[in-house]
């Protein structure tokens, strides 16, 4: 299994980033997926989630309407959009899976800052 992730960058405030994370090594249509970040000297959390059939759930009500979780099966893909970003983002951001264990990742840095 493996899990890599892009499209980390410095931002603004108020920019968009949309993040990717490339699967390989298991049916990805088959599995949810989901992303994670870790800011630091913080815990790593929950961000968004999406089932293999679309749906998606959101941690807390400071992503939601802001991020979209998506996923490409036929590119085996997931996608984090992330809209009018706030300094408080700034987190590395890992997509995770759980295949029989749980695959992270290496991680994308999102920095947001003027």
């Amino acid at each position: 299994v493996q899990l890599v992730e892009s499209g980390g960058a410095l931002v603004q405030p108020g920019g968009s980033l949309r993040l990717s994370c490339a699967a390989s090594g298991f049916t990805f249509a088959s599995h949810y997926m989901s992303w994670y970040r870790q800011a630091p000297g913080k815990a790593r959390e929950f961000v968004a989630g999406i089932t293999s059939a679309g749906g998606s759930i959101y941690s807390t009500d400071s992503v939601k309407g802001r991020f979209t979780i998506s996923r490409d099966n036929a590119k085996n893909t997931v996608y984090l959009q992330m809209n009018n970003l706030k300094p408080e983002d700034t987190a590395v951001y890992y997509c995770k899976v759980t295949y029989r264990v749980d695959y992270w990742g290496q991680g994308t840095q999102v920095t947001v800052s003027s």
